[in-house]
């Protein structure tokens, strides 16, 4: 399954018309201790761009942008008990809502692994 990267620092694995969304591990380092997700609730129409998800450390609150347009389908049940999977696996795991995309051309737009990692040693 193809994944995708932000230069904002979220990721999006594709699955047929379904992405699974979450942010990177250098996204979770820079916020540090994840103490809250504000996750999206089923249904909620979400545009490329949008922020329906945020995620509070012990740092600050940080929006989560969406990083391809359609409906979400799932957030992860797991980080109402343990936000804190964001931070420990936030690559798999720390996964935070799913989309059923809209426009899969949306996805031209974005970053493989390869030019992500580069883009983050630049930083």
């Amino acid at each position: 399954m193809p994944r995708y990267f932000t230069q904002d620092h979220e990721w999006i694995d594709v699955d047929g018309d379904t992405g699974t969304i979450g942010i990177t591990d250098y996204a979770q380092g820079q916020l540090g201790d994840i103490t809250y997700v504000d996750l999206p609730a089923a249904g909620a129409a979400v545009k490329k761009g949008d922020a329906p998800c945020v995620v509070d450390s012990v740092k600050a609150a940080s929006d989560v942008y969406s990083p391809v347009s359609g409906t979400v389908s799932e957030s992860n049940a797991a980080l109402e008990g343990e936000p804190e999977l964001v931070n420990t696996d936030p690559e798999q795991g720390g996964w935070l809502f799913r989309v059923t995309l809209s426009d899969a051309g949306e996805l031209g737009g974005l970053m493989d692994r390869a030019a992500y990692d580069a883009y983050v040693a630049e930083l």
